[in-house]
């Protein structure tokens, strides 16, 4: 059996293909960790369970495009970061449906850009030059990037277990022109696109992490959550601290 550790890699379709969801291990990935979260003078405990419990919404996720940047990576793994530099952020994202139950058995994907605003897969070519020149707008539709090169940071797919949740270990995305703070995702449902979505950070934190090495050498921001021509509240993520990091939590409502 084959079982998915921080960073180890494993391929999508022999996993989807070969294990069944029961050998998976679903509802034993680890969730019960403590977290540390600020109070008012205080520093109080909590679990990433309760932190999707904040979380919590019933209404549909609103769907937002894909962008230039998303192929199948067919990496199944929790941690992404391919030793890329960044502050760390530890995600817990639960998928259900829109009457609120919890869908297993979902494969959530996640891409994003790294502190200095690439995308592995992307970083030259003609997608980048499109971005460059700013000709992003609300209805565009993009075709699946082709990648210009063999990298694959960044990126990465897991198995919602028995109660919907996957976990991941990531950096907080740096920016680009054109663009707010973001992570891409997508929940796959029996082989077909289901919701995509991104994931969105307060304003407040994003100048908190971007005042911070690696970030603070990528300059120039030009695009914030009130001009940015995607960013909706219902994207944005629940943050709390986490030593040096950060742990956020969404929920993905999927609709029928």
């Amino acid at each position: 059996m084959t079982h998915d550790h921080e960073g180890q890699r494993v391929s999508r379709r022999r996993l989807i293909t070969n294990i069944g969801l029961g050998s998976l291990g679903l509802g034993s990935v680890g969730f019960g960790g403590l977290l540390g979260v600020r109070g008012a003078g205080a520093t109080t405990v909590t679990t990433s369970r309760d932190l999707l419990a904040e979380a919590r919404a019933c209404a549909v996720t609103p769907a937002v495009t894909k962008g230039p940047f998303y192929f199948d990576a067919n990496q199944i793994r929790s941690d992404i970061r391919d030793g890329k530099p960044g502050v760390r952020l530890r995600l817990a994202i639960k998928v259900q449906n829109s009457t609120c139950q919890p869908l297993p058995g979902a494969l959530v994907d996640l891409w994003q850009c790294d502190a200095s605003g690439l995308y592995s897969g992307g970083e030259r070519g003609s997608m980048i030059e499109h971005v460059e020149s700013r000709e992003i707008t609300h209805d565009r539709t993009w075709p699946d990037l082709k990648p210009t090169d063999g990298k694959r940071y960044l990126r990465g797919a897991q198995l919602t277990d028995a109660e919907g949740v996957v976990e991941f270990t990531t950096i907080w995305p740096g920016w680009y022109p054109g663009r707010t703070v973001h992570i891409h995702a997508m929940v796959h449902m029996g082989g077909t696109r289901a919701l995509t979505t991104q994931l969105m950070f307060e304003e407040e934190l994003n100048w908190q992490v971007l005042s911070r090495p690696p970030y603070v050498q990528h300059r120039g921001r030009d695009t914030l959550n009130a001009s940015d021509l995607y960013f909706q509240n219902g994207l944005l993520l629940t943050v709390v601290e986490d030593g040096d990091g950060y742990w956020g939590a969404i929920i993905l409502s999927v609709g029928s």
